[in-house]
């Protein structure tokens, strides 16, 4: 029975601890770390978490022998939080972004090869059945060679959203909306196109003016086999609308689900290509359901990493990936420069300080809330719906 400790007790934390309780069998709950206590307490109690202590300071449990941790803390502290805990002996999940600067994630990434320690960095989209036919399809090449793949990171929230204390910054949060909300459609793009070489992008703050960040960014993308690509990232767009749209030569395919072929006729018009069409319906079809969505997929993945040493699906160098590809979008739109990757660690924009030098600051923060009173939050739109 591993021992579990729940680090961060805000509104995420619930999917975590849900996700564990899923597998009672395998794993218990012992702790619950927040700075206020009372809100360490109140997830006990609410999800009968029998015998967890409520704890404020996380370092308490470096010598209790925990097995795993989830981090839920605001961006800025998962790399200390996370090192602290792999040097200890402890598998970490982090939840995204996995830092708030690549010199944070790599601090991370060696923390967990010298410790020998699973990190695993949360992106619950991939556990999901749309996520994982998509992926399939990808992979079987039926669509040809991919042209061009968009995605559109649709999300909206009010001006008050950026009150919270640490949100809204560049120091503490790391970042806006391209940061902490496209961060998983992101991840789900690398996963199934692997990283772009060079970038342009473009961001701005339409109607947010308590952040210091962008509320709105896009990003033109150029991969190595030559594909092309779009991102956009919003929290202005009312209706919340999330996709992820890939044309290959043949034929093209997203998530929420579509699929379109296109034949040519004599003068170069398109006609439907109905075989292809059945024949890449046919495969998304035969491909398995996902047992366990979301959190609770990527927490049985863990877990069967440390009973068994499968691989993770999502491990700390994924999470690396994701955070350079937004850190190029950061410094693109902040300098008008086209950027070519690798980002390498003498970049101005490597450090959490070199991004708060050199990032655009939009506005100031005005007004600070140490909490919300309604914690509950929403996850956006289904991709297979």
């Amino acid at each position: 029975m591993l021992k579990v400790a729940i680090i961060g007790a805000g509104a995420i934390s619930g999917a975590h601890i849900s996700a564990y309780l899923a597998f009672p069998e395998r794993c218990q709950i012992v702790a619950v770390v927040d700075m206020y206590v009372d809100k360490a307490e109140k997830r006990i109690n609410e999800y009968g978490l029998e015998g967890a202590q409520a704890v404020t300071d996380y370092t308490e449990l470096l010598a209790q022998n925990i097995d795993l941790v989830s981090v839920c803390t605001p961006p800025y502290t998962h790399a200390s939080i996370a090192c602290d805990f792999m040097q200890a002996g402890v598998h970490v999940l982090v939840e995204k972004p996995m830092a708030s600067s690549l010199e944070e994630a790599d601090l991370m990434l060696r923390a967990a090869q010298e410790s020998g320690k699973l990190l695993s960095v949360v992106a619950q989209n991939r556990f999901t059945t749309p996520m994982m036919k998509l992926k399939g399809v990808l992979d079987s090449k039926r669509m040809g060679p991919i042209a061009h793949v968009q995605v559109d990171s649709f999300w909206w929230r009010g001006h008050n959203y950026y009150d919270l204390w640490w949100r809204g910054t560049w120091e503490k949060e790391g970042g806006g909306c391209t940061l902490n909300h496209a961060v998983h459609h992101i991840d789900a793009m690398l996963w199934m196109m692997g990283p772009p070489v060079e970038l342009q992008a473009m961001m701005a703050n339409t109607a947010h003016d308590n952040a210091e960040v962008e509320d709105i960014s896009m990003a033109m993308l150029r991969f190595q086999e030559g594909a092309l690509g779009m991102i956009t990232s919003s929290v202005v767009h009312h209706g919340e609308e999330q996709q992820l749209i890939f044309q290959g030569k043949e034929a093209r395919v997203s998530a929420p689900w579509k699929v379109v072929a296109s034949t040519a006729r004599n003068n170069g018009f398109p006609e439907s290509n109905r075989e292809l069409e059945e024949q890449i319906q046919r495969l998304a079809d035969e491909l398995p359901d996902v047992t366990h969505v979301g959190h609770a997929g990527q927490v049985e993945n863990v877990l069967n990493a440390i009973e068994t040493g499968s691989p993770l699906l999502v491990d700390g160098q994924s999470g690396r990936n994701t955070l350079e590809l937004i850190v190029g979008i950061y410094r693109s739109a902040s300098t008008g420069e086209k950027v070519v990757f690798p980002l390498e660690a003498e970049d101005a924009f490597y450090t959490r300080e070199g991004i708060m030098q050199h990032a655009v600051h939009f506005y100031e923060k005005k007004t600070t809330v140490e909490n919300f009173e309604d914690s509950s939050i929403t996850l956006g739109r289904k991709l297979d719906s």
